[in-house]
């Protein structure tokens, strides 16, 4: 009997010091909650009564990350391109009759690029110094003719000079692709978060727009056709890396044209990207 009490004791001492054990650690373990970009910590502290603490900061971005992602970017640039037609041939007098070596000559500072970048992709590859980097994107090409009186008409089409456009004041053909750029990047500061480096690749890109406008004072006319444009553009491309700027260029692997005019198209300009 005496030793059932003494055990009976002993359970109610060790029950009464866990209770009061816990009764002292009243403090919660910090809880961590992630929303996108930002983490949430509860801390624990403060009266529970009135509420809890909560602290909310940025994820930082792993610059030593296996893959990044980045988009929108923005390309502001020029666009233009040799022409290297032997206009005395029976190809090119067949589209442009009658055709001279300045017919599309380019009004080069009025030729503009504008490509949109929808998203772009770095994968690393070699310790972050060499990645590969593809995308897709939108390329806008502006070609500003110098003389105004270029005309491309359609069904047949042929590119010809027409008295009826000298009164036109502002002539061009519009160029838009759908492009896909594929690059292998190399970085010579990969612990920088706006590095020093270069890309170099390829891009194809396939025609979903081209048309010629111009405009008479204050009315704007537009001609919509391919034109005899090719459907699929094939070019070299290049991108220069110092720190916050960065600059790109292109250059088509053949004429944009399919028959008859021999001018190979090329873009250069500023990118506007966060790596």
């Amino acid at each position: 009997m005496k030793k059932m009490l003494l055990a009976t004791l002993a359970l109610g001492a060790s029950l009464c010091t866990i209770a009061q054990t816990d009764s002292t650690n009243t403090s919660p373990k910090p809880d961590t909650i992630r929303v996108g970009g930002m983490i949430i910590v509860r801390d624990g502290k403060g009266d529970y009564k009135k509420g809890r603490n909560f602290h909310i900061g940025s994820r930082r971005r792993d610059r030593n990350a296996n893959f990044h992602s980045s988009g929108p970017i923005l390309d502001l640039g020029f666009s233009n391109f040799n022409d290297n037609t032997n206009y005395a041939s029976a190809e090119a007098q067949a589209i442009a009759p009658g055709g001279k070596d300045d017919l599309l000559r380019l009004r080069t500072g009025k030729s503009i690029n504008v490509n949109i970048w929808l998203f772009m992709h770095r994968v690393n590859l070699i310790k972050h110094s060499v990645n590969l980097k593809y995308g897709l994107g939108l390329e806008l090409n502006n070609y500003r003719f110098d003389d105004e009186t270029v005309r491309l008409t359609k069904n047949p089409t042929f590119i010809k000079l027409d008295p009826a456009y000298n009164d036109v004041n502002k002539n061009k053909l519009a160029a838009d692709y759908l492009t896909v750029p594929l690059m292998l990047n190399f970085n010579f500061t990969p612990g920088r978060e706006h590095p020093y480096g270069f890309s170099v690749g390829a891009s194809a890109g396939y025609l979903y727009s081209s048309r010629q406008k111009t405009r008479i004072g204050g009315k704007k006319t537009k001609v919509r056709d391919d034109f005899e444009l090719e459907p699929w553009k094939i070019s070299w491309i290049g991108e220069l890396q110092l720190g916050r700027l960065h600059f790109y260029g292109s250059y088509a692997t053949k004429s944009m044209w399919r028959k008859g005019i021999d001018a190979t198209p090329y873009t250069v300009g500023i990118r506007f990207s966060r790596w």
